[in-house]
């Protein structure tokens, strides 16, 4: 493998122009790069609205469920370990500013049998989340429907699948027509979605402090302030925090990455975990943990309803209705990116990162983030979905340190970020032990898919990717 990351091939040369010109289409989209659109605004969207997304309107019933007030402390767990893995993650991402996020890193930092499997795993990572929120997209849907007086008969299960799986077409074919498309409806989904959340929270902490009166019945709340709860409700809800690492994998994408990229995945990061936190304060003030438990995966929309009747519950549908679409848009934005970046270094097959000449995106990587997406969101297995991604996830992110700490080491030439984590190695190792830390926590069925799905990303570099570096194609 070579040392430079700037090459789209691992090997290091570049493409040879005039033979891409006298190639034919398939080889000319496989060479093809992808355009910088993306600013600030943008990251800042693809982080904000995916971590703001399912998560925000369907964990506050589950979480509150099994801890009661002591989710606010699992939240801010969640947060703090997003943060100690983002700040890293800067660095790595504006020394390299190139599509595959932490594949990319990982795979220079730690070589490539690490970065095949990490690579891999991404992608079925965002798989699992896209799945999750979908899914959230379903019940809030369906929620809607009966609050306009629709009858969905005697199988609601089965129209939460059928909505769930239309969105994931459809968010998948909105991206192959252009990331500026996607990008534009995730800015116009987050601003209103920010606006009707703040709204929604100050009323909310208005109540709760006693300065005006919902009407809201007393009740006895059960908390849970024990420290192993706590800490495996923190390792649930970590897929909320997944959005700041989406940030990276459009890297390539992204005009002034040296600047916008680390503003876009820490802020994110410090923006949502304060939301989540009032939110889940509010929640948990409004309803007991046995009323949490009965509501579930809606159990906000009952929330708005509690405080500010019909009109409240509107809001809130319409919120998470919002909330999941985002979630779903830019993850499969991201999905696809991750594939695309596995696929230029020909850890899968080549034809798998060909650009789409019409619209500039790679609609085969997109083909293969959405396929497997509506899949799994035919399940409408929540919380297994949410658990599998973060445990996909907390792996990547704690090798994302330990690849950091590698390349310090090693001090390649080509290493030159434009941001730097403060304060040496500390922040990078803290980030690997919670982010390794965490995963102890999960339910047991949960780590087991993970470690299935990561031995299988092994499985394939054995079979697959480690010929290709053996004739010295990587």
């Amino acid at each position: 493998m070579s040392d430079e990351p700037e090459g789209t091939n691992v090997a290091g040369t570049a493409p040879d122009i005039p033979e891409v010109v006298e190639t034919d289409e398939a080889t000319l989209t496989e060479n093809a790069e992808l355009e910088r659109t993306l600013g600030l605004a943008g990251g800042l969207a693809i982080g904000i609205g995916t971590m703001i997304g399912a998560g925000i309107f369907v964990f506050p019933g589950l979480a509150g469920a099994e801890v009661g007030t002591a989710a606010t402390v699992s939240f801010s767990v969640g947060g703090l370990v997003a943060l100690l893995v983002a700040l890293p993650t800067s660095e790595l991402a504006t020394a390299m500013p190139k599509s595959g996020g932490g594949y990319y890193f990982i795979s220079r930092g730690l070589g490539t049998l690490a970065g095949t499997v990490i690579g891999l795993s991404l992608w079925l990572g965002l798989v699992f989340a896209t799945a999750f929120y979908l899914v959230g997209l379903g019940f809030y849907a369906l929620d809607g429907l009966a609050e306009l007086g629709v009858s969905v008969g005697s199988s609601p299960g089965i129209v939460v699948s059928v909505i769930a799986v239309l969105a994931g077409v459809g968010f998948t074919l909105l991206n192959i027509t252009g990331t500026e498309n996607a990008a534009k409806l995730q800015n116009g989904i987050v601003a209103l979605l920010l606006s009707m959340l703040v709204a929604f929270l100050s009323f909310g902490l208005l109540e709760a402090f006693g300065v005006v009166d919902a009407g809201t019945p007393p009740g006895e709340a059960v908390n849970v302030w024990e420290v192993g709860p706590v800490l495996s409700v923190a390792a649930l809800v970590f897929t909320s925090y997944l959005g700041f690492a989406q940030v990276a994998t459009v890297a390539g994408e992204m005009r002034n990455p040296g600047r916008n990229l680390p503003l876009a995945m820490i802020g994110s990061v410090l923006i949502v975990t304060v939301l989540y936190v009032l939110t889940i304060f509010v929640a948990t003030d409004v309803f007991t943990q046995d009323r949490l438990e009965m509501a579930g995966e809606t159990a906000m929309v009952d929330i708005g309803r509690e405080l500010l009747g019909t009109p409240g519950a509107l809001i809130i549908i319409a919120g998470g209705l919002l909330a999941t679409m985002s979630s779903a848009n830019a993850s499969i934005l991201s999905t696809s990116r991750a594939i695309y970046g596995v696929s230029k270094d020909a850890l899968l097959p080549r034809w798998a990162s060909r650009i789409n000449l019409q619209y500039g995106t790679p609609h085969v990587a997109l083909g293969l983030a959405g396929g497997p997406v509506v899949v799994l969101a035919a399940t409408r297995q929540v919380q297994l979905l949410a658990e599998v991604a973060s445990f996909l996830h907390l792996v990547m992110y704690g090798l994302m340190c330990v690849a950091l700490l590698a390349i310090r080491r090693d001090q390649p030439e080509w290493y030159d970020p434009d941001f730097r984590v403060p304060g040496g190695p500390v922040i990078p190792v803290l980030g690997a032990l919670a982010s390794f830390g965490l995963i102890g926590f999960m339910d047991p069925v949960s780590i087991a898919v993970g470690i299935v799905v990561t031995v299988a990303t092994a499985g394939w570099y054995l079979y697959y990717a480690r010929e290709i570096t053996l004739r010295g194609a990587l």
